[in-house]
């Protein structure tokens, strides 16, 4: 690999988005790839995996100041709803601990890397219907301590870029899905069910929160491909949504997958999976990204759906499983 190629740093590797971050990275670019993840797991490709906890300021001072990436993408944190409702506290001291740590060691080193801020669609959160698509300028009514940590990450990226003149992106994407993705989200999880199901491991039947809440979903490597074109074409400083600007009831996703069964699948609601503070319906208007870096959603739902399942399915058939 060549010296001069750009650094790109990835906090968060080792989870579900970031793997395919770095299958993108590695399809599209040159680049020398630096993940960072709390703990040890084995190497991905042509990425450099570092352990490196963001809450040890002293840890990441070193680790930014040895590799001092060229661009940053800040993935890492604590994303699970009920989680965040269970801990509140522990997951807005996690997320925004996490990025002032990361953010001074850049200063600290002197670098100004493009630091992509990657928050969450739940920023918007108690909008009306008659306020859909949301853009960019829409005020922040979050549900849950989750989106109050991702505001509070959102605000520190404008802090930082108006106070340092550091070159932070803040993309607030909106759902976004795929093979890898954790059965704790809601069509994975209906996912990993039929796939049980399948094989006879449950009762043919999927259990589910409330169906009528719409949602704008993405496939996880069309917002990877965002991330990626972000990384040239974004504007520091500047605020963008990434979504397919489609509301989608959530039922009609599960329905779609129950369709790719290989056997009746039956419904029933669980009230354990309902959460207090739902908004009904969220979708969001894209298009200042699409201008500023011509990306677009490609893969259709319908094939996310089946890659989702057929993810289920290979890792049900595993001997260890």
């Amino acid at each position: 690999m060549s010296a001069a190629e750009p650094v790109v740093m990835i906090t968060g590797a080792g989870g579900f988005v970031g793997g395919h971050l770095i299958a993108e990275l590695e399809r599209e670019t040159q680049w020398e790839i630096i993940g960072l993840e709390r703990r040890p797991s084995s190497a991905r490709g042509r990425v450099r995996m570092l352990v490196c906890d963001l809450q040890d300021r002293g840890l990441v001072e070193r680790t930014v100041a040895r590799y001092r990436p060229d661009y940053i993408v800040h993935l890492a944190a604590q994303s699970y709803v009920p989680q965040a409702l269970a801990s509140p506290a522990d997951t807005i001291v996690n997320n925004s601990v996490s990025q002032i740590n990361l953010s001074e060691a850049c200063r600290s080193a002197g670098i100004n890397p493009v630091f992509l801020v990657i928050g969450s669609a739940e920023v918007y959160g108690f909008a009306g219907p008659e306020e859909m698509p949301l853009d960019e300028n829409q005020p922040f009514r979050p549900g849950n301590p989750y989106a109050v940590s991702k505001i509070t990450q959102d605000m520190l990226g404008y802090q930082y870029f108006k106070t340092y003149g550091m070159k932070m992106v803040r993309l607030r994407p909106f759902n976004h899905f795929g093979p890898g993705q954790s059965d704790r989200f809601v069509l994975s999880s209906f996912a990993r069910q039929i796939a049980q199901a399948e094989r006879g491991r449950i009762e043919p039947t999927v259990l589910t929160g409330d169906l009528s809440s719409e949602r704008d979903f993405c496939d996880v490597r069309d917002v990877v491909r965002g991330y990626r074109l972000a990384l040239d074409h974004a504007l520091p400083g500047e605020a963008y949504n990434i979504g397919s600007g489609v509301a989608r009831p959530v039922g009609s996703l599960l329905n779609m997958l129950i369709g790719m069964a290989e056997i009746p699948i039956e419904i029933r609601r669980d009230p354990a999976r309902m959460r207090p503070s739902d908004v009904q319906v969220l979708v969001g208007d894209a298009r200042k990204f699409q201008g500023a870096t011509g990306w677009e959603p490609r893969i259709p739902i319908e094939d996310s759906l089946l890659e989702i399942l057929n993810y289920w399915r290979a890792e049900l058939r595993r001997p260890d499983d």
